[in-house]
């Protein structure tokens, strides 16, 4: 027994010793169990090669912190929808420029060469995509020349985006997730330079980052064992996870609550662990011109001037353009951001609410939460879209493709994911604590079986239907009891554009519109979530230098 114990020691003994050694993530020793980790790609591997999230296509790194959220420095609207909060905002990367007309057009070929719009299968993905250019039209104003030019013409290639509404601004953010995936996949060598053109003409659906993740043998319609790349050994095939750190978040809108800390970017403002003062433009200064010698008597933003001046006098140009500037015209604000104030504004991700609740969320804020989960077959498999889902006529009459062919299907969460849980308890949390029945204590007590709640915000519903020749027929809400715009479809739209005063410029100036809508002043950048640490570099805080010298 003496000699057990002995050998149970040293062998604890040894095992200490390694996870002292060797305590890092990838040095190869399991600081829990002693075990060998990261001996192969595909078996008890996890992320060897990893240093931290790689800066994706596009993307500035913007370190976050606390602020305070709403606080304009003027209401002459009187709306009241932006009082001050104070607010933490997680460390995320967010685009440097808006989208632009020549990211957009990539975007639209991609998807009338992989879905060819003649093909009846595919019918609806390419013209559910499509920028509306009549947003230009005005009934006492010559804008023809925008309406065929503005978004295919090279000389308007670097100008924002226009005509998009919120609901195609996300169907590109999801496809630019997928695209940038398969490129990095490509890369690391878990596929071939053929992958990303199989899906084109439609012979496959094309790669899908949640789909891949879920179920890789299913990718490309189940065809990827024929495009994988280097890392495959003999016939085995290896497919990336989430626990290797080469995959990258999605792609998203911006929450309000990011969009506004980026665009105040009060990093050069900073005194040790404050704030001095608070910026009302996304640049330093009280004024809207320029300061420096170069640019002297400029302005810093393409912005309405004063009635009928939007760009400045023949010879000298205040703001650079009669309607929208290229992305880069202006000069970026503290975060490296570009056009955070005129030019377009930029939908975010919110569904809009005068109030901001931050009594229940004072961190990452985020009003629009529908949960979902991937739906199961009956054998326990994930569920992968084979062809067209989600195909709604919106409001407008306009189509609106939900998820492409190859993407996961998905469905509400319910009693299993909800039951007995605090933190939320069903799937669509977008009218939460918003003033309305269904939010009050004695909502249970006062509602009747079969009765509906009663809705604090009743905009109007306009109704599409089809007669039977396939025509649409709309149909508009004229009801006399609907007293308000707002509802769980409309959506925050922030910062000022080419048509705005200066007034809207204030990052924390809110609007809204119905997310089926576009205009000629809204445009939208991306935003990614950042994994890991907070900042990339170990920040100190500054000491007193008669203790430190103690």
């Amino acid at each position: 027994m003496k000699r057990y114990y002995l050998y149970i020691i040293a062998l604890s003994s040894l095992l200490i010793g390694n996870s002292c050694n060797k305590s890092k993530s990838g040095s190869g020793i399991s600081r829990g169990t002693g075990w060998k980790v990261n001996v192969d790609q595909g078996k008890n591997s996890f992320g060897q090669n990893f240093k931290e999230q790689e800066t994706a296509p596009g993307l500035i790194f913007i370190e976050g912190g606390t602020f305070t959220m709403g606080k304009a420095q003027d209401d002459v609207m009187k709306d009241w929808n932006n009082t001050p909060t104070q607010q933490q905002v997680q460390s995320f990367y967010m685009d440097e420029t808006e989208v632009t007309n020549e990211m957009y057009l990539e975007y639209l070929d991609y998807l009338k060469f992989v879905y060819p719009p003649n093909e009846d299968k595919f019918k609806g993905i390419y013209e559910s995509a499509l920028p509306d250019t009549l947003v230009w039209r005005n009934r006492l104003s010559y804008n023809e020349d925008l309406v065929i030019n503005y978004l295919r013409h090279p000389a308007f290639s670097q100008f924002p985006v226009v005509g998009v509404s919120w609901l195609q601004a996300t169907q590109y953010a999801k496809w630019r997730t997928d695209r940038v995936n398969e490129a990095i996949l490509e890369r690391e060598g878990f596929l071939n330079d053929e992958a990303k053109f199989s899906p084109v003409n439609g012979e496959n659906p094309s790669f899908n980052t949640e789909a891949y993740l879920n179920n890789p043998a299913l990718t490309y319609g189940g065809k990827i064992d024929s495009l994988q790349g280097k890392m495959k050994k003999d016939t085995i095939n290896v497919y990336a996870k989430i626990s290797y750190g080469v995959l990258l978040p999605e792609y998203r809108l911006p929450t309000e609550v990011e969009w506004e800390y980026a665009a105040q970017a009060q990093t050069g403002d900073r005194e040790y662990n404050n704030y001095k003062g608070r910026n009302k433009y996304p640049w330093d200064g009280k004024y809207t011109r320029n300061n420096d010698k170069r640019g002297m008597g400029d302005q810093l933003a393409n912005f309405k001037v004063s009635k009928g001046d939007y760009g400045g006098i023949a010879g000298w140009s205040d703001d650079g353009g009669s309607i929208t500037v290229e992305t880069k015209f202006h000069p970026p604000n503290s975060f490296g951001l570009y056009g955070m104030g005129g030019n377009v504004a930029e939908w975010v991700a919110d569904v809009y609410r005068p109030i901001i609740d931050d009594d229940i969320s004072d961190f990452n804020y985020f009003r629009g939460n529908i949960f979902e989960k991937p739906a199961i077959d009956q054998n326990g498999n994930i569920i992968i879209n084979e062809t067209i889902a989600d195909i709604d006529t919106l409001a407008n009459g306009k189509i609106n493709v939900g998820s492409l062919p190859g993407s996961v299907k998905k469905v509400p969460i319910d009693e299993k994911e909800t039951f007995l849980r605090t933190n939320f308890s069903e799937s669509d949390n977008r009218s939460y604590r918003d003033g309305d029945l269904a939010s009050s204590r004695q909502y249970y007590e006062n509602i009747r079986e079969g009765e509906e709640s009663k809705k604090m915000y009743n905009a109007p519903e306009s109704e599409i239907s089809v007669n039977d020749q396939g025509e649409l027929v709309r149909k508009y809400d004229k009801a006399s009891h609907r007293n308000t715009l707002i509802n769980d479809e409309v959506r925050v739209y922030k910062g000022g554009s080419w048509k705005d005063r200066a007034f809207w410029l204030d990052p924390a100036q809110r609007r809204y519109l119905p997310q089926y809508m576009a205009t000629d002043f809204i445009g939208f950048r991306c935003a990614m979530s950042r994994v890991g640490s907070k900042s990339k570099s170990q920040n100190k805080t500054p000491r007193n230098k008669s203790k430190r010298s103690k």
